[in-house]
């Protein structure tokens, strides 16, 4: 091997590094060539460093930081391995920021504080805490999209030529091991010959740690769609508790130092931009270097557990709340089995405080020691107890509803929702699909209280109650709070105070001439209607009776009826402030 004037042994000629010629051996380049960008601290000295020193473009930069120096291509093409570098790492520091946002949705205690404190703030704000589980969504599907595309770069960037063409030779012989020393010094701790994506990925701790957290947001995002959590609810519950093994890959993923950087400290002493006007070649001209520009210090501290500390600590707290609320007995003082397989139980908890409209979480441990399963509460607050109506829906409510005596039950909560809000509203329209009724059992029920004891505070002048069911079996289990509010209401002199309207979707033409002033369905004063709402003809009614008015409409079903109501929210409300004005809630649980 041939040795520089200065003593120092060139690490040519070899095949990664083929002897140049005397005339075109390169000088040094500056420390900026190879970690300038990344350690920059304005987009305009990034943007006048990229136009003085085309040599090595912003591509080779970040390929430096990455430990990636043995290229096969120009860096100045737009699909050269370093721009793929440039992505993959672009796109993991905002994996680390997503990755920090994916857990405060799902706190729920945190977002019941939120709510209990947003209380006094504007309308729209406290509705913003609605939206916890489409704002998770959203984060999760972010995160799928920044892995797949820090997959691909690193992908791209590592299956590559080794090949160092003069050009790129530059570039190698400046990086950061001595300023003074033609030997190239290599970000990565990986040996230049194996830095192939299949060593990389399987012989590395951050290779390793990568698939693992591939594989692990793979399974949770594809047992999160809609019809997997409807219909087979635990494996939607058993695969998402893997962002245990996502976070704890996360946080391991850097340990092994595969990207450094220069340190705080070094970059005050060897700033890249000061030390960094010397050793290019520029018209043939070498620049000298600055005086006091010393060996550059790299280091690599892992970040991402910076990033997830706080959340990761805020839901191991929110965890262990969880389980000592569960641990908390719970009496169950009646079970009552309704039609429709419709199974109600009451219960007592010392220490539950209840809202109208919140819900729990139910664990029956002789079913399944970790599924918790939400439930709306259909008591009132001014109840001595709190009850839920389970309907069969799936593997596990129906081996609750079969074998249910007086067995074991845990609850957790309750959690607060945006039915919360109803008595904030002087006009109200509830819409429920099915068992989606429970929410506004608990209003109606806390209404009817409400009157009994002459609460004066009550803001709320009308109600408006949509229930839609497929058949007369769903209706049974309501119909005697409906007909005691009913007659409580005539006997207050408030007949008006409720009006309800009951759609049966799927109706029997054999009783449709049957009904007179007394619904033969129901036995209410209200007949039952047949097919399905014309929200329009609804919403013009509502409108023209309150014209200046502040609705709020309440939404618990399905998402295509969500839409449908949203849409004429938009429609019928006035522009005008002093006009009537809606307001879309549903629940979300």
């Amino acid at each position: 091997m041939p040795d520089h004037p200065s003593g120092t042994k060139l690490p040519f000629p070899s095949p990664l590094f083929p002897a140049p010629t005397p005339a075109s051996l390169p000088l040094p380049l500056p420390i900026s060539a190879s970690l300038g960008p990344i350690l920059s601290q304005s987009h305009a000295e990034q943007h006048s460093y990229r136009q003085t020193y085309p040599t090595c473009g912003m591509e080779q930069q970040y390929s430096s930081v990455l430990g990636s120096d043995v290229l096969g291509h120009h860096p100045s093409s737009s699909s050269s391995p370093q721009s793929a570098l440039a992505w993959a790492r672009a796109s993991a520091k905002c994996l680390n920021f997503n990755s920090m946002l994916i857990l405060l949705p799902v706190c729920r205690n945190l977002l019941s504080f939120l709510r209990g404190t947003c209380s006094c703030c504007r309308r729209t704000l406290r509705k913003q805490l609605d939206h916890n589980l489409a704002f998770h969504k959203l984060v999760a599907y972010t995160l799928a999209l920044l892995t797949g595309t820090a997959l691909c770069g690193l992908g791209h960037g590592g299956d590559r030529e080794v090949t160092i063409r003069p050009r790129t030779a530059a570039c190698l012989l400046s990086s950061p091991r001595s300023l003074h020393h033609h030997q190239p010094l290599h970000p990565s701790p990986i040996p230049l010959l194996l830095q192939t994506v299949e060593y990389v990925a399987f012989t590395t701790i951050p290779g390793l740690t990568g698939v693992i957290i591939t594989l692990a947001l793979i399974l949770m995002v594809t047992s999160s769609t809609e019809f997997i959590r409807r219909n087979y609810f635990e494996v939607f519950w058993y695969t998402h508790h893997l962002f245990i093994i996502y976070f704890a890959g996360l946080v391991i993923h850097g340990i092994a130092g595969l990207v450094r950087g220069q340190t705080e400290e070094s970059i005050k002493e060897v700033h890249p931009h000061h030390c960094g006007s010397g050793g290019m070649d520029v018209g043939g001209e070498t620049l000298p270097f600055p005086l006091g520009c010393s060996n550059p210090l790299l280091s690599s501290i892992p970040q991402s557990w910076k990033w997830v500390l706080a959340p990761v600590l805020l839901y191991i707290f929110e965890r262990i709340l969880r389980v000592w609320r569960a641990r908390q007995k719970v009496v169950v003082t009646k079970v009552v089995m309704h039609p429709a397989r419709v199974l109600e139980l009451q219960m007592q908890k010392k220490g539950l405080h209840m809202e109208v409209g919140q819900y729990i979480f139910v664990n029956c441990p002789s079913i399944s020691l970790l599924e918790w399963h939400p439930f709306t509460l259909t008591s009132a607050p001014e109840e001595d107890f709190f009850s839920i109506h389970i309907r069969a829906a799936g593997d596990w409510t129906e081996r609750l509803i079969d074998t249910f005596q007086q067995q074991k039950i845990e609850v957790d909560g309750p959690f607060g929702t945006a039915s919360e809000d109803v008595f904030q509203y002087e006009v109200a329209m509830l819409v429920g699909a099915g068992i989606g009724v429970t929410p506004f059992a608990s209003i109606l029920k806390s209404i009817w209280y409400k009157f009994q004891q002459g609460d004066q505070t009550l803001k709320t002048k009308k109600i408006y109650f949509y229930w839609l069911c497929r058949d007369t079996e769903a209706f049974a289990w309501f119909n005697d709070l409906l007909a005691s509010l009913e007659q409580r209401m005539a006997e207050s002199g408030k007949a008006d105070f409720l009006t309800y309207r009951l759609f049966l979707t799927g109706w029997d033409t054999s009783i449709h001439w049957m009904l007179l002033h007394v619904d033969t369905v129901t036995g209410l004063r209200h007949k039952t209607i047949f097919g399905r709402p014309m929200w329009n003809s609804e919403f013009t009614a509502v409108a023209a009776a309150h014209p200046r008015s502040v609705v709020g409409v309440f939404l618990c079903g399905p998402g295509p009826l969500a839409k449908s109501l949203q849409k004429s929210c938009h429609q019928h409300s006035s522009l005008d402030p002093r006009k009537v004005k809606f307001y879309f809630n549903k629940e979300n649980f």
